[in-house]
């Protein structure tokens, strides 16, 4: 699944080395975290693992500081029906909870919360109610939650208002992007839609507060020292497009400072900043979530093991008479059977033209014929989503106008390859893909000037994977631990200022790859890439071959 890389800030400096600090009954297995329920996989991720989480963002954490974090809202899919939930993964990373209606508040130095002392961490759940839990499933409650998450202090959600936090004795309340688009459920005076308002009135975060504004001013106390130069032509850009940003008294006195000494002066103006971030948090993040641990590794070699199989039965069932549905059917049929809960995003399955249309998830042509399908699906195994395209011919073999531009995609993937290792930018795969697509397609005629190679390679060539299919990360240079996708592309309309044989043709091959110590590793290498290999896979039986639904009537 493709990405575009528009604005990225550096990394921020923790304060602390992520990857050596060591915390009390941490162990590297992988073990169950929901023991209440019974009957469920063994292998999610362990409550020390959450637990480490929180105290190295904790640690990073100013002084006399606060941090808050919301669970995911409720969605609704239409009338009484909602979509199936699916948590923050912000808040699972740092938690584990898989419920809605929650607050999660870390403090850097011990508080008194409830009547307990020596509170660093606090996480409020919705309580249990078995007649609701009788519809919808099983609840944690706060008492749960403490067992099984093992997390310092829980309480039910309807006590986060009367907890005694004392807001008004933090310099600075830190939050990521708060809820805005919830429902109010009238029947819960608890649920997400309260917990925020509540937030909001005993912090004291003003009604009118942006958090666009709250980013620029966290860019400024970060950057502006050393990069005003990039700084200043953004903060102009976002100046002139948002009123709000225009009229902050702290972003034009830093754009208004004439010289090194009076941009200091405004920096340093941390009244006029406010004490309210609406950014810092996801800046930290961004470095913690780059860097995979064991455990999150072993998870997502899970996710991706699934997907390529996906793509292996897939292509051992293709048939020109197969429909898009059908194929991202047994994509799916696949992921379930192995255990994976969700799909990490909505299947890409496009043949033909419709392999041309980059998030293409209609998924509706009722018959493949003889064009490429391209299938871009992965799987998401608690929590940890892969991220696999492959691009395959329906009848088993490819043309010769299809396996030109096959080919030229699969070797630029493998210049990509090269430049996966410690040390290298994070754009160097792409440039190394670039280079060898524009080559490519002058040789081929498809394009008179290198200029012209956005018009058949117009996305990125990689981006972060793990909790989210495009995860968080800093867009330094590679570090071994970091899991990115190596994904170049060549697509062509109809009707595309070339010959006509090119046309409709379009074709994407991406890979999970584990930057290593030494260099990479491809997590996905399970699903064939060659063009022999994927017609050598074709020519093999599929278990599926003897399966035949009766015609519908």
């Amino acid at each position: 699944m493709f990405y575009s890389l528009l604005f990225k800030t550096p990394r921020v400096l923790l304060t602390v080395a992520l990857t050596t600090v060591s915390l009390a009954g941490l162990s590297s297995e992988v073990r169950a975290q929901r023991t209440a329920a019974a009957e469920r996989p063994t292998d999610f991720l362990e409550p020390a693992f959450h637990r480490q989480r929180r105290e190295l963002l904790r640690q990073a954490l100013p002084a006399r500081s606060v941090a808050v974090f919301f669970a995911a809202p409720v969605r609704n899919r239409a009338n009484d029906v909602d979509f199936i939930y699916h948590q923050n993964p912000d808040f699972y990373y740092l938690t584990g909870y898989t419920e809605p209606h929650a607050v999660l508040v870390l403090f850097k130095e011990p508080q008194t919360i409830g009547g307990q002392s020596g509170i660093t961490e606090a996480l409020f759940t919705q309580p249990r109610d078995p007649q609701r839990e009788s519809w919808t499933g099983r609840r944690m409650g706060s008492d749960g939650a403490k067992q099984q998450l093992q997390l310092q202090y829980t309480a039910d959600n309807k006590a986060f208002p009367e907890a005694g936090i004392k807001w008004a004795d933090f310099s600075q309340v830190l939050f990521l992007d708060l809820p805005t688009d919830v429902r109010d459920d009238t029947r819960d005076p608890a649920d997400l839609y309260n917990l925020v308002a509540d937030f909001r009135r005993q912090a004291g975060v003003p009604a009118d507060y942006n958090p666009a504004v709250g980013e620029l001013r966290s860019l400024i106390q970060r950057y502006g020292a050393t990069n005003s130069a990039n700084l200043l032509p953004y903060l102009e850009m976002q100046s002139k497009a948002q009123p709000a940003v225009a009229a902050d008294p702290y972003i034009q006195a830093y754009r208004q400072a004439t010289t090194d000494a009076d941009r200091q002066k405004a920096i340093a103006n941390k009244a006029a900043a406010g004490r309210y971030d609406g950014s810092t948090l996801g800046s930290v993040l961004d470095g913690m979530r780059e860097i995979k641990t064991p455990e999150e590794i072993k998870l997502l070699r899970r996710a991706i093991q699934i997907s390529t199989t996906g793509q292996q039965e897939v292509m051992k069932a293709l048939r020109p008479d197969m429909s898009e549905n059908a194929v991202q059917g047994i994509h799916e049929y696949v992921y379930r059977t192995y255990g994976a809960e969700f799909e990490g995003y909505p299947s890409i399955v496009g043949a033909g033209a419709n392999g041309c249309i980059l998030h293409y998830e209609t998924n509706d042509k009722p018959r493949l014929g003889n064009d490429l399908i391209l299938m871009d699906c992965g799987a998401e195994y608690h929590g940890y989503s892969a991220d696999v395209t492959r691009t395959a011919p329906p009848s088993g073999k490819f043309s010769p106008a299809q396996r030109q531009i096959y080919e030229l995609v699969l070797a630029a993937q493998d210049a990509a390859f090269k430049e996966c290792k410690p040390g290298s930018e994070f754009q160097a795969p792409h440039k190394a893909a670039l280079q060898v697509i524009t080559d490519g397609l002058l040789k081929l005629g498809l394009i008179k000037d290198a200029t012209e190679v956005r018009k058949y390679f117009t996305h990125g060539t990689s981006h972060y994977l793990g909790l989210d299919v495009h995860d968080r990360g800093t867009y330094q240079p590679l570090q071994p631990g970091v899991v990115i996708t190596v994904e170049p592309g060549i697509y062509i309309p109809a009707n595309s200022p070339c010959d006509p044989k090119w046309w409709n043709i379009g074709v994407r091959i991406e890979d999970d790859i584990l930057i290593t110590k030494t260099g990479y590793e491809n997590l996905s290498a399970g699903a064939p890439r060659t063009v022999a290999d994927i017609e050598s896979l074709m020519a093999k039986s599929s278990a599926l071959d003897n399966f035949k639904l009766p015609n519908l009537k």
